[in-house]
């Protein structure tokens, strides 16, 4: 099954506006993907939404979100069931820095409704760490049922080994992000004890052309851990 599992959309500060609904599932459909995830940062409000798109277009979709922990470590949570993201959200909502977003500075925070029209604006700004720690994150993580998987763990702004140097031993993780194969065959040679778990390279776009053809494919064992079939 062709995925990207990490793709914002404008109600990501950081992404471009035109990431709405309709022309993130277009583009994921042109280019061939057949699962995909919008990830975006320390908010669900747009899920449900997202959700509904990608089932108009017979595109499989795993509700996901991407959350950044008081050491600036970004993590990735998958849930399947929408029902967890209602509570997994009210706890988002009590640990959120409530810091006013400043569009002109930090992004747009877009809010859109199927048809891609703007419905409404996030007015809390997500660009900024939760008051949780990784291991609250990932318990929380857990207690809503979803998946943590460690984000684009290399060479990038808020990977854990860019923030933290290493990967802790016996992190409650299911899976871990990085960028391309030759990442995949480092993180296999340097975390041996996580070479079980499930391997992404997504996109992490924040514009459509940057979406991924369709070139990288869950195997049955990733499938069955992420996705549950």
């Amino acid at each position: 099954m062709y995925y990207d599992l990490h793709i914002h959309s404008g109600l990501s500060p950081c992404a471009d506006d035109d990431m709405s609904p309709q022309n993130i599932v277009r583009m994921a459909k042109l280019k061939g993907l057949q699962l995909i995830s919008i990830c975006d940062h320390n908010s669900l409000r747009q899920q449900a939404v997202l959700a509904e798109v990608a089932k108009a277009h017979h595109l499989k979709y795993l509700y996901g979100i991407e959350l950044q922990t008081k050491e600036e470590v970004h993590v990735l949570a998958y849930f399947k069931d929408p029902l967890d993201c209602e509570p997994m959200q009210a706890w988002l909502n009590h640990v959120q820095m409530k810091v006013q977003n400043r569009p002109n500075f930090f992004g747009h925070q877009y809010l859109y409704d199927q048809h891609d029209h703007i419905v409404d604006e996030e007015k809390i700004a997500l660009i900024f760490s939760l008051n949780a720690t990784l291991e609250e994150c990932l318990h929380m993580i857990h207690v809503h049922h979803g998946k943590a998987v460690l984000a684009h763990i290399y060479g990038r702004k808020n990977g854990i080994v860019t923030q933290l140097g290493f990967i802790p031993d016996d992190l409650p993780i299911d899976g871990i992000e990085v960028s391309s194969e030759e990442d995949a065959q480092r993180l296999r040679k340097e975390y041996p004890q996580y070479s079980h778990l499930p391997t992404l390279i997504n996109s992490d776009a924040h514009t459509l052309i940057n979406i991924h053809e369709a070139v990288y494919a869950l195997n049955a064992d990733a499938q069955k851990s992420l996705w549950g079939s």
